[in-house]
């Protein structure tokens, strides 16, 4: 029995101590298995952010604008631990990101409020989202990103406006949309290729790469030789910008010789600028040519009335109206114009307002292509009770002045001339004026019109808009000729012009367009022949007598010129853009002189409708040639 029992109480003494350390073993693994459960669960329940503050965190910081929460309270060492802080804060933001979605909505609101209870350094702005809704994050994020932007673009627009002023927003508010985007960016993109291909070339392990960055060189080359605008391009062109792209980054990502770089970049720098020169100089001759060139509408309109005129002529009414012709007691107004349009509307818009038109003679004097049209227009054509007169200058004979009737120049000569001017302040800019004189047939007046003392002459590009019957009745005294004058230009600063003539330098130009000449005292003083003197002079100098006839004009009538009132005549409206509407409205006589003549495309849009009133837009002819548009 002692046997038995020492026995089993042997057995019984060495196994309890195994069991033991079983069960401690046990024990062991099930506390380590809870504490790994227990660490993501005290991070996912929002507990980190007591460790954070007991860990050393900045509690001090303002958290990004994501969740737009501002934190009070700063300790003393928060300068050296802000960039740590950030990094650990990001880490478990994205720890938190990662691991959200698995876990139950409900379960992530309680967390998130049990979190904000526990931590009393949290204060909430007035207009975030609850903490509740954390889950959203995204939802919070844009809506805070969207206010920062506003309060950005706010900010911006007070910086614009206080730097540039109001122009600055003016511009941000009629901002448009670039246009053939696509266009441009392929040309950056080639600019680039081309400035790496040579390097890239040199390179004997990149052939594969330089045989791409060629083709695509060689594909964009054809492509924008084919077409300037983003609606022409191929519908496979997104493809080929993604291509081209990827291929200009390797070849970036690649080292090269930057020298060899930089002379490429300067070599396209030097062919875009002798590009740039040659299109500026190619348009601006294309624009002097549109200038100087009838339309083609215009031309199609004189040789439709010419062949209209031949197929039946309009009886002549030369020989009954010959006293109206020339009787000095009428209204005497002379035109030179070779076109058609033109002269008919300052004859519509002198006559439109006039109030008295059966005194009204107008003379119009052109060559001999446009002859036969302006007859059979002006025919058709009535202007209330005026009478119209077509001549052909050509086919005048004067032989007291045959050398000057040889030259065939019908319309006032309009020049630019372009002076340095210096103001009060010392400061000097370059000042550009158009003003127009005389041509040569001007000076064929008293040999054309010999019964005549007073006419008045009218350029083919103006439009009147006030009677002009107390022209008629103004008193001279000893002057010549009436015109406005252009103190803006004095014969001073034309004295290369002038050559050695004795002149007054602080005397003014003057401009034609609205003339009222004397004849009666022209044919006293001899003026023609004075200007022919000049002309021969000046011509002897080394000049030519077409320029020479610009000094003459100025040397010929130089003390002789009455000036008119500013309010009869208002200039500009062939090159000025910003003419006072009020003052437009209110001169007698608008004068479209500079290059953009209402006439063609280049007219400035604002002052065409000016001239175009005065125009019939159901004439058969005019809509044939589409000259009425």
């Amino acid at each position: 029995m002692k046997g038995a029992v020492g026995g089993g109480g042997g057995g019984s003494s060495y196994t309890l101590p195994g069991k033991r350390r079983w069960k401690g073993l046990v024990i062991g693994v099930l506390g380590l298995v809870l504490l790994s459960m227990l660490v993501p669960l005290v991070f996912l329940l929002g507990l980190h952010n007591s460790f954070q503050s007991h860990s050393g965190f900045d509690s001090g910081q303002q958290i990004s604008g994501t969740n737009d929460i501002t934190i009070f309270g700063q300790p003393s060492d928060a300068d050296t631990k802000n960039n740590s802080t950030e990094e650990q804060s990001r880490h478990v933001d994205d720890l938190i990101r990662r691991l959200e979605p698995t876990l139950p909505k409900d379960f992530r609101r309680n967390s998130v409020e049990e979190a904000k209870n526990r931590s009393n350094a949290l204060i909430l702005l007035p207009d975030m989202p609850k903490p509740g809704l954390k889950a959203n994050k995204n939802i919070s994020t844009s809506k805070v990103e969207m206010a920062d932007s506003m309060k950005g673009s706010s900010e911006s627009k007070n910086i614009c406006e206080l730097r540039f002023g109001s122009y600055c927003l003016w511009r941000q508010e009629h901002r448009e949309r670039m246009k053939d985007h696509t266009v441009k960016k392929m040309k950056d993109l080639l600019y680039v290729a081309r400035a790496y291909y040579p390097s890239i070339a040199k390179l004997s392990k990149l052939d594969k790469l330089s045989h791409e960055l060629k083709q695509n060189i060689q594909d964009f080359e054809r492509v924008l030789s084919e077409t300037t605008a983003d609606k022409d391009l191929p519908p496979q062109i997104e493809k080929k910008l993604d291509k081209m792209e990827s291929t200009v980054a390797r070849a970036k990502s690649h080292p090269v010789d930057c020298n060899n770089v930089d002379k490429k970049f300067r070599q396209l720098v030097d062919l875009t600028e002798d590009e740039a020169n040659f299109h500026m100089k190619q348009s601006a001759f294309l624009y002097q040519l549109t200038v100087q060139t009838m339309p083609k509408s215009l031309h199609c309109l004189s040789l439709r009335l010419t062949v209209e005129y031949f197929r039946s002529p309009p009886p002549d009414m030369e020989l009954l109206l010959a006293d109206k012709f020339q009787n000095p007691d009428l209204h005497h107004f002379v035109i030179f114009s070779n076109n058609i349009l033109a002269s008919s509307a300052v004859i519509n818009s002198t006559v439109m307002n006039s109030e008295e038109t059966s005194s009204q003679v107008f003379h119009v004097l052109t060559d001999r292509q446009n002859y036969f049209a302006m007859k059979l227009w002006f025919f058709q054509n009535k202007y209330k009770d005026a009478t119209v007169r077509v001549l052909d200058i050509e086919g005048l004979k004067l032989d007291e002045h045959e050398k000057l009737s040889q030259v065939h120049q019908l319309l006032p000569e309009e020049f630019r001339v372009s002076f340095r001017s210096v103001d009060k302040l010392s400061r000097v800019w370059v000042q550009t004026e158009y003003f127009s004189l005389f041509s040569q047939s001007h000076y064929l007046l008293p040999d054309i019109f010999p019964t005549l003392r007073k006419v008045m002459i009218l350029d083919d590009d103006i439009i009147v808009q006030k009677d002009l019957s107390a022209l008629w009745s103004l008193d001279m005294g000893e002057k010549v000729i009436g015109a406005v004058m252009v103190c803006t230009v004095r014969l001073v600063q034309l004295q290369n012009y002038l050559g050695e003539n004795n002149f007054d330098e602080q005397s003014c130009a003057w401009m034609s367009g609205l003339n009222i000449i004397d004849l009666g005292r022209w044919r006293k003083l001899d003026l023609t022949k004075s200007f022919e003197t000049l002309v021969l002079k000046l011509t002897s100098e080394g000049g030519i007598s077409e320029a020479a006839a610009v000094p003459a004009t100025l040397l010929t009538f130089q003390g002789l010129v009455y000036d008119l009132d500013d309010n009869w005549v208002l200039s500009g409206l062939g090159y000025n853009y910003g003419l006072d509407p009020e003052i437009v409205k209110k001169a007698a006589v608008l004068h479209f002189n500079g290059n953009m003549k209402p006439w063609l495309e280049l007219g400035i849009p604002k002052y065409k409708g000016l001239w175009r009133n005065f125009l019939n837009p159901e004439n058969t002819f005019l809509s044939n040639c589409n000259a009425n548009q």
